[in-house]
């Protein structure tokens, strides 16, 4: 048995929400600098090299990459054999969040009530999915997800009987639906399979993949390549203006679901698609 302080978790989520802020991942950085090089369209590769141009100038100087800083989305793997200590471990996952976007002068996004709207004044509370595991690591990925993009998403209950092409016109409803709202080029994360909420969790964690890393499903894998390549040739582009890169990535999860029923889920992300990983 391995035992952990909540004070830890809260240290690293705060640190975490500003790093995922201010600072795009490694795989992120390299995706919009292959699309830079591939972009057929002037204008497209224009707004590529601005886009760049502001990564360089927010981590730079200290300022957050999107003035959305999002909604702050912690998912936790927790081996079975950890022990918390000192309270709380939800609270100290809030408490990190609150640190997180007060000391590091993040914009707050969150109201208290849907309907009522008054706004928290600190970003939380998150939202946060547990996933027990083997062992007696923690890993915690902070995903800040901004609402451009997240009104985008779309749950299709679909028919067994619509099949992998009824999923994929499904996908490619979503991401003409969104256009340019999604803040192109876009990470597009689908779940497949579960019930309702299982699928829209599992599209959203596809979006913390990284770019470039495919499902080991082979028939999952050559789909998540087609759907990018037939979404790239919709010709939205980046910003919306026309181009050929619509998309960096098609990430696609799975899960067991049940004989009437075939869920599919899409989440979409913008170009930033902030995530940051951590293993306690």
């Amino acid at each position: 048995m391995r035992t952990i302080a909540v004070d830890k978790i809260t240290d690293n989520i705060k640190e975490m929400c500003i790093e995922a802020n201010h600072f795009l991942s490694k795989d992120m950085k390299q995706a919009l600098t292959d699309a830079t090089a591939v972009e057929k369209s002037p204008l497209g590769r224009q707004i590529l090299e601005q886009l760049q141009e502001n990564l360089q100038i927010a981590g730079g100087d200290m300022i957050p990459i999107c003035q959305d800083t999002g909604m702050a989305v912690i998912f936790l793997e927790i081996g079975q054999e950890v022990h918390f200590e000192g309270g709380s471990l939800e609270e100290a996952v809030h408490e990190g969040v609150r640190r997180g976007y007060v000391d590091g002068y993040l914009r707050k996004s969150v109201v208290k009530d849907p309907l009522i709207r008054e706004n928290t004044g600190d970003n939380t509370p998150a939202i946060i999915h547990y996933e027990i595991k083997p062992g007696d690591e923690v890993k915690i990925t902070v995903a800040p997800k901004g609402f451009g993009s997240e009104n985008m998403s779309r749950i299709f209950m679909l028919k067994p009987a619509d099949g992998i092409e009824g999923v994929k016109n499904a996908i490619l409803t979503a991401v003409r639906e969104a256009g340019p709202n999604a803040c192109p080029p876009m990470v597009v994360g689908v779940g497949i399979g579960g019930t309702f909420e299982k699928c829209a969790i599992m599209a959203k964690q596809a979006l913390t993949r990284k770019v470039g890393e495919h499902s080991v499903v082979p028939y999952v894998k050559e789909m998540e390549e087609e759907l990018l390549n037939t979404i790239n040739g919709l010709g939205i582009g980046p910003g919306g203006l026309g181009g050929s890169v619509t998309a960096l990535a098609v990430n696609i999860n799975t899960y067991p679901t049940h004989i009437a029923g075939l869920p599919v889920a899409v989440n979409i992300c913008c170009h930033v698609n902030r995530h940051v990983v951590r293993v306690l």
